[in-house]
């Protein structure tokens, strides 16, 4: 089945493009998209701060400005409702930004050394854009024959058994033997279904073995290196987030600048 952005881009998946091994192997929770600012000449306040038009261009994309360009302006847009630009770069990959930068940077990867994976590779709508579509795009989708937006709203489970065996499989292929996994959802939804582990969130693996450090456990028959962390979200105090997450993950970061020093 299609889906269908504002604007009539189509929904599509977002997966790890380079497929060649990788030292490591980042399991995130869902897709983000490409985000525009909607605004109409003459009003001092966009009609739209960040207005999710488009897929991302690959997993983890950084919100690289040329591309966020190119990519909103093949978008269909009515000259008469104004104008379609990038969005403000905080709102275009900063999940991205933290990746590289506070998790990969400090364990001594870089991109090139990961392949990226989500529990569920498109993105979907959270309350924030539903509400921008309810008040902005949906009075003017008829009389511009605009295009009903069809992409299904944040659910709460991202992954079924069917998904866990793609994922499974997809870690196999990337030859990693080091499991990042991006806060509690993966944990909860991925390795709980294809482990024995016994810890259920992020906050039970802190208490019960420190965060940042590495455990072991058996996924198809192959022992992995398991590292759960928290989510960029929370690292990078990106919107609604953690301080102490945020605490945490910091002073994890300058331990290990400080023994790499040593």
């Amino acid at each position: 089945m299609k889906y269908y952005y504002p604007f009539g881009e189509e929904l599509k998946p977002v997966v790890q493009q380079d497929r060649t091994p990788k030292k490591v192997f980042v399991l995130g929770v869902y897709a983000s998209a490409v985000h525009a600012r909607w605004t109409k000449p003459g009003q001092r306040r966009p009609v739209c701060t960040a207005l999710a038009v488009a897929s991302e261009p690959r997993i983890f994309w950084d919100g690289n400005p040329v591309e966020a360009s190119e990519i909103i302006n093949r978008i269909n847009f009515p000259k008469e409702l104004g104008i379609l630009e990038p969005a403000d770069p905080k709102f275009n990959g900063p999940s991205a930004k933290v990746l590289d930068n506070h998790i990969l940077a400090p364990l001594g990867f870089s991109r090139k050394d990961a392949w990226l994976c989500d529990l569920l590779p498109e993105t979907r709508l959270n309350k924030g854009q539903l509400d921008a579509i309810e008040r902005e795009y949906m009075p003017v989708m008829k009389k511009y024959s605009l295009n009903k937006v069809t992409i299904p709203n944040r659910p709460s489970k991202f992954c079924d058994s069917e998904r866990c065996k793609e994922i499974v499989a997809e870690l196999d292929e990337s030859k990693a033997e080091l499991l990042i996994l991006l806060g509690d959802i993966p944990i909860k939804q991925f390795l709980n279904a294809v482990t024995g582990v016994d810890y259920k969130s992020l906050l039970e693996y802190k208490n019960r073995y420190g965060y940042g450090s590495p455990t072991e456990a058996v996924i198809n028959g192959k022992i992995y290196k398991i590292l759960p962390i928290a989510h960029p979200r929370q690292i990078g105090g990106l919107g609604s987030h953690s301080s102490g997450w945020c605490d945490e993950h910091h002073k994890w970061e300058v331990n290990l600048l400080r023994k790499a020093t040593i």
